[in-house]
């Protein structure tokens, strides 16, 4: 029971360190975004092809997105493991004695790994909400689901720029209606390209 409280308290004061919250948020949202551009373009360039098959899109999407986890996750990782190292030195400089065994250093490193986890759920969560259309409409509809596919990532870039806006205290519709145009942007010149290809 120890075990489980000490646990507990360590995952507590790694959320109650100041650099953990504003880190997740920056961090989530960015690769939110880098997972939706993505996929927007694997679209293009395979369902909404001559010869699209319904089974290369939904892998397509589904391997990417797994793989974008995986490098999200060890990255952020790395940089935060880094980055709370970096820290701890300092704070041990000033107090004249290590701390990576204290509270504190176990609490940073807990934050790295808390960060990078739930940060590689971010391209799970996009790739699941996106592919859901082709995963659930037959294959003689496939244009039809690469378009409401598309809508899904559109609102995705919306919310998450909604989202953005109240944390930064903006109007939080129009940084909405902002990431959902550039969304609507990149999907034109990425279909531009894909039809003079």
């Amino acid at each position: 029971m120890a075990k489980n409280d000490r646990r507990g308290s360590w995952f507590q004061q790694a959320m109650s360190l100041p650099e953990t919250g504003p880190a997740l948020r920056r961090y989530f949202i960015n690769t939110m975004f880098d997972t939706t551009f993505v996929v927007l373009g694997i679209i293009i360039g395979t369902a909404l092809t001559a010869d699209a098959e319904r089974g290369l899109v939904i892998s397509t999407i589904i391997t990417s997105c797994v793989a974008l986890s995986i490098s999200t996750g060890t990255s952020v990782y790395e940089a935060e493991s880094l980055e709370q190292a970096r820290r701890l030195d300092e704070i041990g400089r000033a107090m004249l004695r290590p701390v990576e065994d204290t509270n504190l250093g176990k609490a940073s490193k807990a934050s790295a790994i808390i960060i990078a986890v739930l940060n590689s759920l971010a391209p799970l969560m996009a790739s699941a909400i996106i592919v859901s259309p082709f995963l659930f409409m037959g294959g003689d509809t496939l244009v039809a689901a690469a378009g409401t596919s598309l809508v899904l990532a559109i609102a995705i870039l919306f919310v998450t720029g909604f989202f953005m806006g109240r944390m930064s205290e903006r109007n939080p519709w129009w940084k909405g209606l902002r990431m959902a145009m550039v969304g609507l942007f990149a999907f034109v010149i990425c279909y531009l390209i894909a039809g003079a290809v």
